[in-house]
């Protein structure tokens, strides 16, 4: 099975660039399955039904969030859906809205596992990640994936490689998002898990981890708040191609993917 996994999609500026390039990478590498996290995909920061269903379009298979999946109010009916193919991070407390993992399904039948996972460090005190995921990836288990792919969402760097070496032979992946700034960590680890500390931002560079940078460099040099809004020019897609080994559920390799929006 070929995975590819999209890094925090920021805007319209990924979105577009996500609907262009998404459809060339499945073409090149062979890949069966999509997902990209979708939780800074409205003017940057949240995500509505309609930019959900804009990346889903673009040949998006299951769609992964973070901490700022409750920024826009109108996505708590979409994440309630019973067919829902948006989650969000499974360690918030069981009333929040939604669900943190997933059965996706190739079109011949391949079950890939999807767990989205939230961490503690420099964030929200949220359920432990490190049992959510105990207990989640025994579920998907028990639904009969072989393959099992986890998005660990969150700040620090040190967190992130924990939960890949805790995974590490009992699911395919871990894939840290958040940072919007790919690492250049990339590799299976020693149990068969592929492994990334982040994998970066499809979005502007032209920026600073995808908002203007002059508003950035406002906020920074005289500490006073200052409007958000999103940049626009230099745009990448960024993200991993995992190849994983459907009968033992190991992965076989990882790529960084880096491509550029020439259209943008």
């Amino acid at each position: 099975m070929k995975l590819l996994f999209l890094g925090d999609v920021f805007g319209k500026p990924g979105r577009n660039a996500v609907k262009r390039i998404v459809p060339r990478l499945i073409t090149r590498h062979g890949v069966d399955l999509v997902v990209a996290n979708a939780e800074n995909s409205s003017n940057g920061i949240g995500v509505t039904p309609d930019s959900a269903e804009e990346l889903l379009g673009a040949e998006v298979d299951l769609l992964t969030s973070g901490n700022h999946i409750w920024s826009k109010r109108d996505i708590i009916p979409y994440l309630e859906a019973r067919d829902s193919k948006l989650l969000r991070p499974a360690n918030y407390p069981s009333p929040a809205p939604g669900r943190g993992h997933a059965v996706v399904k190739t079109p011949d039948g391949r079950k890939l596992g999807v767990l989205n996972l939230e961490g503690r460090v420099f964030m929200k005190d949220l359920d432990d990640p490190f049992r959510a995921a105990d207990r989640l990836v025994a579920d998907l288990r028990g639904q009969g994936c072989t393959c099992i792919l986890v998005d660990m969402h969150c700040d620090a760097t040190s967190e992130k490689n924990a939960m890949g070496w805790y995974l590490d032979g009992r699911v395919s992946a871990v894939l840290g998002t958040h940072t919007h700034v790919q690492t250049a960590d990339a590799r299976v680890l020693s149990g068969g898990t592929a492994f990334i500390t982040d994998v970066g931002m499809c979005g502007p560079w032209d920026s600073v981890i995808g908002v203007r940078k002059e508003l950035v460099l406002e906020r920074f040099l005289t500490a006073r708040p200052v409007p958000f809004e999103p940049a626009k020019r230099d745009v990448w897609v960024q993200g991993a191609l995992v190849d994983i080994d459907e009968a033992t559920g190991k992965a076989r390799s990882i790529e960084r993917i880096q491509e550029k929006d020439e259209e943008q």
